[in-house]
């Protein structure tokens, strides 16, 4: 039997009301089942206009390919089973030449974008990093160039000895298209001095994104959960990304993740569930309310679980992910093609459809 408080804040999300932080505390204690409706009553409400012509709901996705140009990394994230040193035989920066193939190799099955990070490398200057933008820029103009996480653009600030957004406005100049929301974790301190305390703090990686966003530049946003933080944080995670898209609006969408403890030096007791994904899922499409895009994360949940995520406040399916080495490096490795993708899609009751970056729909 539904409380009179639980049926109030109902009534409250399905009247498209914003959530406080108490209230999504309330809410993330709901049976699973009433949560993921509420989130794919919220879904629809966002998503009005993702009908086609015979009436079926349409979910998206895009063909992109990740492309990590350097393993180096001087901030030793805990999570990370990616990230190598100078020393070890293993490390490397990506040449024109192999990027010149993945690129190839993207375009000929209709790709339109790179996701293109890398470690924090203490070595590689500005130059480096202009020269590799616009020689994908020249030769690949089709491409998107969605790059850079906040860590590393702090990072570039500190190497180059510029200010952030200088080098922000240089690299949107030599091609940079977007910048994907990659670093944020939980943007709690408390957390993340636990889980990297060589990498930026919360503020500076909401600055990152505020400049980006007054330049023009859209991002998306994420969070990485189920390893040190407490609900309480994930839902302060959630406003502060509500607050920055209020200030600047240049979310294009939100992704969020579970931890993969496998390989790496953060250790967890239990690996996060499928039911709690879920959850954290639907209570982040309600909580979100200016971000309208909400991506599934079958990368890390697998291609089945990806499917269920459609109900629960999804409406994006993501990427064919042609290359992928930071969560596989974790011990987490599902690989989808487009065909795979649209059958997922057409099997959970949806229409699939190609996107851009920016969630144009593409012929």
């Amino acid at each position: 039997m539904v409380s009179i408080n639980n049926e109030a804040l109902s009534d409250k999300v399905l009247a498209g009301e914003r959530i406080t932080p108490d209230d999504a505390l309330l809410l993330y204690e709901w049976p699973l089942e009433e949560l993921g409706a509420l989130a794919d009553q919220r879904r629809r409400q966002a998503k009005r206009s993702s009908y086609n012509g015979s009436g079926n709901e349409i979910v998206t996705y895009i063909v992109d390919r990740n492309i990590n140009y350097t393993n180096v990394c001087n901030v030793y994230c805990k999570f990370c089973a990616f990230y190598r040193t100078e020393k070890e035989d293993d490390h490397y920066v990506i040449s024109f030449e192999q990027l010149d193939q993945k690129l190839d190799e993207l375009c000929a099955v209709g790709g339109v974008q790179i996701l293109m990070q890398g470690g924090h490398h203490p070595k590689l200057g500005f130059e480096w990093y202009i020269d590799l933008l616009h020689h994908i820029r020249e030769k690949y103009p089709q491409i998107n160039i969605h790059g850079f996480s906040p860590p590393e653009f702090q990072h570039f600030a500190e190497v180059f000895g510029m200010p952030l957004r200088e080098v922000i406005a240089k690299f949107k100049e030599a091609g940079l298209g977007s910048i994907p929301g990659g670093g944020g974790e939980i943007l709690v301190d408390r957390v993340r001095q636990r889980i990297s305390p060589l990498k930026i703090k919360s503020d500076e990686w909401l600055e990152v994104m505020q400049v980006a966003h007054e330049l023009g530049l859209k991002s998306s946003a994420t969070m990485m959960f189920g390893h040190v933080e407490t609900i309480a944080e994930r839902v302060e995670h959630l406003q502060r990304i509500r607050e920055q898209q209020d200030r600047s609006g240049g979310f294009t969408a939100f992704i969020c993740w579970t931890f993969q403890p496998e390989n790496t030096v953060l250790k967890v007791k239990h690996k996060t569930s499928v039911a709690e994904y879920l959850r954290t899922q639907a209570l982040a499409r309600i909580f979100l309310d200016n971000i309208e895009n909400i991506q599934s994360s079958w990368v890390t949940q697998g291609p089945g679980i990806g499917q269920v995520a459609l109900k629960f406040g999804a409406n994006d399916f993501g990427s064919v992910m042609m290359e992928e080495n930071v969560v596989s490096s974790a011990g987490t490795t599902f690989r989808l093609d487009a065909q795979q993708i649209e059958r997922l899609i057409r099997e959970a009751g949806y229409e699939p459809r190609r996107r851009n970056n920016w969630y144009e729909l593409l012929a």
